[in-house]
């Protein structure tokens, strides 16, 4: 359980850190969230729970191509923000694309070879 607490914590910790870095400075704060902290974490939890090869490298692979359907949401939210629309509205939009792109990618993947 204190396993547990200390990854969910670690986790807040990063969270808070990036969005209390954006409040001073968006730029700085954006390059601190886009860094793979989430994935470099998850595979250190992941090795230390089971020292397996095979399993990590599915894993890193795999968020790879998982990370590429989230990028347009990056660029929707902003061109939608600068034409004035709600922010909720631009955020509800870029993820409903990047939802749309992840169910793309886990329909497609598999098609082109892809072990997702």
């Amino acid at each position: 359980m204190l396993y547990l607490l200390l990854k969910a914590g670690i986790s807040a910790i990063i969270i808070v850190a990036v969005s209390e870095i954006a409040k001073r400075s968006p730029g700085v704060g954006a390059l601190v969230a886009s860094l793979p902290l989430v994935s470099v974490l998850g595979m250190i939890w992941l090795w230390r729970d089971t020292h397996d090869p095979v399993r990590m490298a599915a894993h890193a692979g795999a968020t790879f191509w998982f990370v590429l359907p989230s990028l347009p949401m990056f660029l929707l939210i902003p061109a939608m923000l600068n034409r004035g629309a709600p922010f909720w509205l631009a955020l509800t939009a870029g993820c409903v694309l990047t939802i749309a792109l992840y169910l793309a990618m886990t329909w497609a993947g598999p098609r082109f070879g892809l072990r997702l």
